[in-house]
């Protein structure tokens, strides 16, 4: 039961934290019906704005009281772990000074969708943190944030153009090029260096069948310069890397118990 609600209110946050994008980059004029990353629904008539904000809010709220649950399970650690979740969902685009509008999304996205969520989902499990949970945190957290760099990468004239100050508009699109680069050996580096160190179990080298993957995304990010292209090859294949990686790794985790 935890973990099912575990997972429930992680998807929550997660979805409140999108739909609060989908809103704030339409009404601060970043997504616009030529965009071709947004899902488009306040840009076709789908859905007005209000309505995805109710939406934002919403997910957010029953993410909120699942995290209450958990507190009764876990203590307060997990209710603090849960506000700082939505408020940095929310404050990603939302807020006087967002986030990813300060060259700070990557960070965010890294700690909170990355590390946080699985320590937190550790914690609510086992009542305790331990090393083997950081070294399963932090190719998570590269391959999430690796996501948003080809996001961001795709982006960068439009979101310069439109005031949105991401990392990649600081770094230029070769820096943003190396930076994925490196969030993607990171991952790789941190489940041999976590196995090395007995921290992880040695099954949890089956990620490394994913290299092919990762190889023919690279190929992408490093050269194409077309946004649809980049989307449809660059971002979409960086989310099944980081999918088939996770799933591959929590596999690991259970054929070694």
């Amino acid at each position: 039961m935890p973990f099912l609600v575990t997972l429930l209110a992680s998807v929550a946050i997660h979805a409140g934290t999108n739909l609060a994008n989908d809103y704030y980059d339409h009404v601060r004029g970043v997504d616009t019906s030529e965009s071709p990353g947004p899902s488009g629904v306040i840009q076709q008539g789908l859905l007005s704005a209000r309505h995805v904000l109710t939406a934002s809010i919403s997910a957010f709220a029953f993410g909120g009281l699942l995290g209450l649950y958990l507190m009764t399970i876990r203590g307060w650690i997990v209710l603090l772990l849960g506000v700082l979740g939505v408020l940095a969902g929310f404050a990603y685009t939302g807020g006087p000074l967002p986030l990813g509008y300060i060259g700070l999304g990557d960070l965010s996205v890294f700690a909170f969708m990355g590390i946080a969520i699985v320590l937190g989902t550790y914690f609510v499990l086992t009542g305790s943190i331990s090393a083997t949970a950081v070294w399963a945190a932090l190719p998570v957290a590269a391959l999430v944030t690796a996501i948003l760099v080809v996001n961001n990468l795709r982006d960068i004239d439009e979101d310069r153009a439109a005031g949105k100050r991401t990392l990649a508009t600081f770094l230029g699109e070769g820096a943003t090029r190396v930076e994925f680069l490196l969030l993607v050996t990171v991952a790789y580096a941190a489940v041999i260096v976590g196995i090395i160190a007995g921290a992880l179990p040695y099954q949890a080298a089956v990620v490394l069948i994913t290299i092919p993957r990762v190889l023919r995304v690279w190929q992408v990010v490093r050269a194409e310069t077309d946004r649809r292209q980049l989307t449809a090859l660059g971002l979409r294949g960086s989310a099944q890397l980081h999918f088939n990686f996770g799933l591959l790794l929590a596999a690991a985790f259970l054929v070694s118990r």
